[in-house]
């Protein structure tokens, strides 16, 4: 095999997998344990609501290094990196004897989680046209979602058991596993003479054009809405959920189990259908479905008060709508630009994650005994996902046209 041939070999799905869900398992299987790390270190909700909102400001800030960088020295060497920066960051959680250690030691983790999440995205459009890398970041993301999905349910068996300290050693031994796997199996798919040979600051001026690229904004903002609605849920139902009295930590991970379920049926009607109908279709349906329950979720709430299976039934229209308007809206992003793919998977990476940290940190800034501070924001970020589909749809159709 000639060295050109080795450079774009295709990597494995299963190894896309690995890399991709890492640092969203890391992210995702402490959030049972947020009570128990309040009363752990002696400080307040908000404080510890910093391990999720932080987390994703790291990986937000990262994303925009690893995208550039990828597209000036190829994609295998961000993913080794990052998941060493993953490592470290984990045996620092592992071992803080204080909740600033511990957050730092989380924002080191996210570092190095998202490089998988960034690289995954662009090797997949590397290879494919934008409806196929619809289809098949909708496939990766129905299978890695899996894992993160189970992080809750695992992790609050875990803090029942141990504490905290026991999801934290668990994903530092998958991280090293990870690491020695990805080192035979993450092959290249960025050719030499297709990367950016330019300095670091003509690669971020990259962002600029980006920016200016109307369809690229809209489809990047689409994705922020609806995950930062997402996240929202994830921070905030924890809390509302504690002090609603609705259960213990091993229930609320078998209600975000299943709600996983519901994000990972939305992903497997985009791999189906994507290709066939065209990933904008998938993207703006996604976003009325992901709408309509937030709707009816508020008016029950007005009308005849909440109990979780109705909270957590009615978030479970938003996960299926996400599940066919996220990862669509990330293709459709990624593909508005085919010479900066690199950088547009981080940057749009970038807004999503670091938008969602904003979000989750005022959600839990405006919780009270109530859902409805909660649902009022999934409401109004559901809406502006849906103002910023309609959106692209509109400039995709002007475009071409």
């Amino acid at each position: 095999m000639t060295d050109s041939q080795r450079l774009i070999q295709r990597p494995g799905l299963f190894v896309l997998i690995c890399i991709t869900m890492i640092g969203q398992l890391a992210m995702n299987i402490t959030l049972p344990s947020l009570p128990g790390i309040v009363e752990d270190f002696g400080t307040t909700e908000p404080i510890a609501q910093l391990n999720l909102s932080l987390y994703l400001v790291g990986t937000a800030v990262a994303q925009l290094i690893y995208g550039p960088l990828s597209d000036r020295f190829g994609r295998r060497p961000l993913v080794l990196i990052g998941l060493i920066i993953f490592v470290l960051g984990s045996v620092m959680c592992l071992l803080a004897s204080n909740i600033e250690t511990l957050i730092i030691g989380r924002v080191i983790q996210s570092v190095g989680g998202c490089a998988g999440i960034v690289m995954g995205r662009a090797m997949v459009r590397d290879i494919f046209s934008t409806d196929k890398a619809a289809a098949m970041i909708a496939n990766l993301t129905s299978a890695v979602v899996i894992v993160p999905g189970l992080a809750p349910l695992i992790g609050g068996y875990f803090d029942v058991w141990y504490g905290w300290r026991l999801s934290i050693a668990f994903v530092l031994v998958l991280g090293v596993l990870i690491f020695f796997y990805a080192l035979r199996g993450a092959h290249e798919t960025l050719a030499v003479e297709k990367r950016h040979e330019s300095h670091f600051f003509e690669l971020l001026a990259a962002f600029g054009v980006l920016l200016r690229n109307r369809i690229f904004t809209a489809y990047a903002l689409q994705v922020s809405f609806n995950t930062g609605a997402y996240f929202s849920f994830l921070g905030g139902s924890s809390i509302v959920f504690r002090l609603m009295e609705w259960g213990t930590p091993a229930e609320l991970g078998f209600y975000f189990f299943g709600i996983t379920v519901f994000y990972i049926g939305g992903n497997v009607i985009t791999s189906r259908f994507a290709h066939r109908v065209g990933a904008g279709k998938i993207n703006l349906a996604g976003t009325v479905v992901a709408m309509s329950g937030m709707i009816m979720l508020l008016l029950t709430h007005l009308a005849f008060g909440l109990e979780a299976p109705v909270f957590f039934g009615f978030v479970c229209f938003l996960a299926f709508g996400n599940g066919m308007c996220i990862s669509t809206g990330v293709a459709l992003a990624i593909g508005a630009d085919s010479r900066r793919v690199g950088a547009a998977a981080g940057l749009s990476g970038s807004l999503q994650l670091g938008f969602s940290a904003i979000a989750t940190w005022a959600v839990s800034l405006l919780l009270t005994e109530s859902p409805f501070p909660l649902v009022l924001a999934m409401l109004a970020l559901c809406f502006g996902g849906l103002v910023t589909s309609v959106a692209g749809t509109l400039l995709t159709k002007r475009t071409s046209s």
